[in-house]
């Protein structure tokens, strides 16, 4: 980037990625694990948010007067658009092959029957992303749930590692590539802890999470005693609960600890671990209805430092009900000599 005269811009509208190179399913090569070229042409920030009653009912209805909205504690002046359940979904199945992850198949190949909750039969479609110490295609985007099903019934086991950044960045870079009417969804399914990433760092990936519009929702397997704990207490959300972990140090000590955890809570996604296939389908029932039925708050923020935002959202009404919504963004500069048309990689 130049060192002066820089326009500030966000990227953050998924419409604002367009295809910028075609791929096929295979072994990526290191080069295709690199983020793509894609446009920054957008000063406009979208916040998913889901407003659940204590009972797990959505609640409804929702007007702009009845959300605040905080960027970095400053109020924001929000639109609010509740009429997303028509637009297709592109979903990324991204599911750990490495070490330990074989002990859970029996119970992941249960997802297969559930893939049309998020996909909506012909009005959306869904890619296979497997992982170990490196992310591989397996299929791509189809409304074919079934070929997902199957492949998930076979999926083999894979090498020691579970590179969880790598693979998130990669299935990321498929989603921004998809087309501009999509609502982009990644569904992930792996331990809670990274083992041998080596492409994207957590800051670059968190920086790519807060330049997509993809909300991550993570599934953990084989968690530990205190997760089980805190599951039962009812800490399973997602953007709300790390507000304080907002700022980029922070953020990455909650990102060692539990790397799912943190990217749903980046995205303003959902988070759970799961031990038995029942709990398994509950879940990825839940998640699909909330992914499907979420209010679309968007802003154009009064501050456009470049770098880490964190994103406070709140209901002004005494509804008896929690917001799960996106704890940040990221603001990114660029050089006033380029063309907001072209191509700009950050």
């Amino acid at each position: 980037m130049g060192n002066a005269g820089r326009l500030f811009a966000l990227a953050i509208l998924a419409s604002s990625f367009p295809a910028v190179y075609a791929q096929q399913p295979s072994e990526p090569e290191d080069a295709n694990l690199n983020p793509p070229t894609f446009r920054v042409s957008t000063s406009l920030v979208v916040v998913p948010a889901l407003v659940e009653r204590p009972s797990g009912e959505i609640l409804y209805g929702l007007k702009p007067s009845d959300f605040a909205l905080y960027d970095d504690g400053v109020d924001q002046k929000i639109h609010v658009d509740d009429n997303v359940d028509i637009q297709p979904v592109s979903l990324v199945v991204c599911v750990q092959r490495g070490r330990d992850a074989p002990l859970e198949f029996n119970i992941v190949r249960h997802l297969g029957p559930l893939l049309d909750l998020f996909a909506g039969g012909s009005r959306g479609d869904v890619a296979l992303v497997a992982f170990d110490s490196r992310p591989v295609w397996m299929d791509p985007f189809t409304s074919d749930t079934d070929l997902i099903a199957h492949d998930l019934d076979d999926l083999p086991a894979g090498d020691g590692g579970a590179a969880i950044l790598d693979a998130v960045g990669y299935s990321v870079n498929l989603l921004e590539q998809q087309p501009a009417n999509r609502r982009r969804v990644l569904l992930l399914i792996s331990e809670s802890r990274d083992h041998g990433s080596h492409h994207f760092d957590i800051p670059h990936l968190v920086e790519r999470i807060g330049t997509s519009n993809t909300l991550v929702l993570s599934l953990v397997f084989a968690p530990s005693k205190s997760e089980i704990i805190d599951w039962a207490r009812g800490n399973t959300g997602g953007g709300t609960e790390l507000n304080m972990l907002a700022p980029l140090m922070m953020t990455m000590n909650a990102m060692r600890r539990n790397t799912p955890r943190t990217l749903a809570a980046l995205s303003g996604g959902e988070y759970a671990p799961f031990t038995r296939e029942k709990a398994f389908e509950r879940r990825v029932a839940e998640e699909a209805n909330h992914a499907r039925n979420r209010y679309i708050l968007s802003f154009h923020p009064t501050n456009l430092t470049p770098g880490l935002h964190t994103i406070q959202v709140k209901l002004t009404g005494k509804y008896g009900a929690r917001v799960i919504a996106r704890n940040s963004y990221w603001a990114i500069r660029r050089d006033d000599a380029g063309d907001a048309s072209e191509p700009h990689r950050p």
